[in-house]
C-alpha cells in the first residue's frame, strides 16, 4: 500500500519518513528528509521503496548514505524489505553575473604560479565528474598557455551554429579553448580589455547546454582573467593547486587570497607532485611533502588531497587521454578521482549552506 491510511496493520509512510529523518548526510550535516533527498516513498505490505536523490552523481559517500537509509527503514516495525533507487540532482551554487551561463556550478581551478599541474587537475576533474554521470563543461581560460586541447585530444571546434560557438566533445565533456581559435603556436599578446572581451565570448556565446559543472582552467597568478571571470559569471567555488615546496605555497596563498578578495568560496587546496614512488622502494619527496595540507590549515580551508608524481600523468596529457581514463588503477588516478568526489561534495555544501540565485 502506498497510502498510510490504508496500512492499518503495517508500517506507514509517516513512520518510515520519521525513521529516515534521523539519517544525516555526512557532508551536509542535515537529515535526508529536510534535504528532500527521499522521493517517491511507497509501501507495499512490508516492502518499502524510495528514490534516494544525492546532491551530486560523484558523491563519495553514496554507499554509506544508502546503507544508513536502508538500515533506518528496516528498523521500522513491519518493514521486511527496502528497495532503493539511486539518483542525483546537483544544487546550483553560481550567482547571477553579467553573462548568462547555463551551468549550475562554475568551478575555477587556479594556481599562484605556472608549472604546478593546474591544467592536469582541471582536465581530470572534468573527466572524472562526467564519468560519474554529471553534465560537465571545460573552459580553457588560460589565454597565455592553452593546453587543454592537447590534453583532451581535441584539434578543432565544430562549425558555428546561428553565430554561436559549439563546444568540442571528448570523454563526455564539452570543451572550449582559445587555443582552438588561434593558429597553432600563435602567441596571444593581449591587454586586459581584450582578455575581458574574449572571456565574455567564451562564456556567453557558447552553446554549452545545461551543465551541472563548468570547470574553468585559469591562467597562473592573480591577473585580469581571474578578475574578469568573477565579474562576468560569479563562480561557485575555487580550487587552489600547489606543489609541496614553500615557494609554490607562497604563490598559491596569493591565489587563495585572491578568491577571498573576490568573494568566491574556496573549495579547497590540492597538492600536486606530492611524492614519487620508486619501483620497489619507498616514496621519495622530490619537492618536499605536506605543503598543501599546511597551506590549507593556515588558511582555514579544506585540504582535498595529494597527487603523486607518475610518468603516466605526463603520457596521458601529451597523448590526449587523461590518467583517470588511461590508467584508472594508478595511485595518481585514484587520488584525482577522490579529489573530484570531495570537490563535488564541497560544492553541494557551499550551495546548500548559502542559497543563492541561479543563473
Amino acid at each position: 500500500m502506498s497510502d498510510s491510511s490504508t496500512s492499518k496493520n503495517g508500517p506507514t509512510i509517516e513512520q518510515v519518513r520519521a525513521a529516515l529523518a534521523k539519517v544525516q548526510d555526512p557532508e551536509l550535516h542535515r537529515d535526508l528528509i529536510s534535504l528532500n533527498m527521499i522521493r517517491d516513498l511507497r509501501i507495499d505490505g512490508g516492502r518499502v521503496s524510495f528514490t534516494l536523490v544525492l546532491t551530486t552523481p560523484a558523491c563519495p559517500l553514496r554507499d554509506r548514505i544508502a546503507a544508513d537509509a536502508r538500515e533506518a527503514a528496516l528498523a521500522v516495525p513491519g518493514v521486511r524489505d527496502v528497495d532503493i533507487k539511486m539518483d542525483a540532482s546537483v544544487p546550483g551554487g553560481a550567482r547571477s553575473g553579467q553573462v548568462s551561463v547555463s551551468a549550475r556550478n562554475i568551478v575555477a581551478v587556479a594556481s599562484g604560479k605556472g608549472g604546478v599541474g593546474k591544467s592536469t587537475v582541471a582536465v581530470n576533474l572534468a573527466v572524472a565528474l562526467a564519468a560519474r554521470g554529471s553534465c560537465v563543461g571545460l573552459l580553457d581560460a588560460d589565454i597565455y598557455g592553452p593546453n587543454i586541447p592537447r590534453m583532451m585530444g581535441i584539434e578543432r571546434l565544430p562549425e558555428m551554429q546561428s553565430e554561436r560557438i559549439v563546444p568540442a566533445t571528448a570523454y563526455g565533456v564539452k570543451v572550449v579553448s582559445i587555443g582552438l581559435m588561434a593558429e597553432p603556436g600563435q602567441p596571444l599578446v593581449w591587454r586586459g580589455p581584450m582578455l575581458h572581451s574574449a572571456l565574455r565570448q567564451l562564456l556567453g556565446d557558447v552553446e554549452w547546454g545545461a551543465l551541472d559543472y563548468l570547470i574553468v582552467d585559469l591562467p597562473p597568478g592573480t591577473g585580469d582573467v581571474q578578475i574578469s571571470l568573477c565579474q562576468l559569471a560569479r563562480v561557485a567555488g575555487g580550487v587552489i593547486v600547489t606543489l609541496p615546496q614553500q615557494v609554490s605555497r607562497d604563490d598559491a596563498r596569493r591565489g587563495l587570497e585572491m578568491f577571498r578578495t573576490l568573494q568566491v568560496p574556496i573549495l579547497g587546496v590540492v597538492e600536486n607532485m606530492s611524492y614519487w614512488s620508486a619501483p620497489g622502494g619507498s616514496p621519495v619527496d622530490l619537492f618536499g611533502r605536506g605543503g598543501g595540507k599546511a597551506l590549507a590549515e593556515e588558511a582555514g580551508v579544506p585540504f582535498l588531497g595529494e597527487i603523486p608524481i607518475d610518468p603516466a600523468v605526463r603520457i596521458g596529457g601529451d597523448g590526449g587521454k587523461p590518467i583517470v581514463l588511461s590508467s584508472p588503477q594508478s595511485a595518481s588516478a585514484v587520488a584525482l578521482l577522490e579529489i573530484a568526489g570531495k570537490i563535488a561534495a564541497r560544492i553541494s555544501v557551499v550551495a546548500l549552506e548559502k542559497p543563492v540565485a541561479e543563473n
